[in-house]
């Protein structure tokens, strides 16, 4: 059961080679993103220490929960804070995922474990992960598709892709490159050649 982890740029559409991945092929899908909001829920690891470093007031009045928004404020404008929040939350949701692949592999139902996480090559992940795909898009298309999808402005966009690695950094921290440019067709191409040999 190969481990094959996922990562790439705002707006590359790892989404869609993921919902491809998961529709055609035998596939466990983890999420980084997911499983660190699911681990920042009441009761749960991480909400305890963001609490205690960040203060009750990123929690939602109403629910209890940690206010995603006003947390995002929060280490947005202040760079250091987000480094806290990092520290606090990384590990932890790292652990997590080695324990979810453990116990894919012990239930042995899926060919391929999938882990797809933004800061894969940052985090080592690969130490994990038997190979390492770089989602890329050429600019323009990201470009669009987060104008699109999401209403970014292109200040907003000049921003995020500042703040991720480089196309060459994915290139040479990544085993494969899925160039995901093109049309579904050509990206659902690519992915029998990769998953089929």
């Amino acid at each position: 059961m190969k481990v094959i982890g996922i990562t790439g740029g705002v707006g590359c559409g790892k989404s869609t080679v993921l919902n491809l991945i998961k529709e055609n092929f035998n596939a466990f899908i983890i999420m980084a993103d997911d499983v660190a909001k699911d681990l920042m829920k009441k009761g749960k690891k991480g909400y305890d220490e963001t609490i205690a470093f960040f203060g009750d007031e990123i929690i939602d009045d109403t629910t209890g929960e940690i206010d995603r928004p006003k947390l995002a404020s929060v280490i947005f404008s202040n760079p250091n804070k987000r480094i806290v929040l990092n520290s606090i939350i990384h590990p932890v949701v790292k652990k997590e995922i080695v324990s979810m692949i453990t116990q894919a592999k012990i239930d042995d139902k899926y060919d391929y474990i999938f882990v797809e996480a933004a800061l894969l090559l940052d985090d080592h992940y690969n130490v994990f992960c038997d190979e390492t795909w770089y989602i890329y898009a050429d600019e323009d298309s990201r470009r669009k598709r987060l104008k699109e999808s999401r209403g970014y402005s292109d200040e907003k966009i000049d921003g995020i892709i500042k703040s991720q690695l480089g196309e060459e950094e994915f290139k040479i921290g990544c085993d494969i490159v899925v160039d995901n440019s093109g049309n579904i067709n050509d990206t659902y191409a690519q992915l029998v050649k990769l998953l089929q040999m």
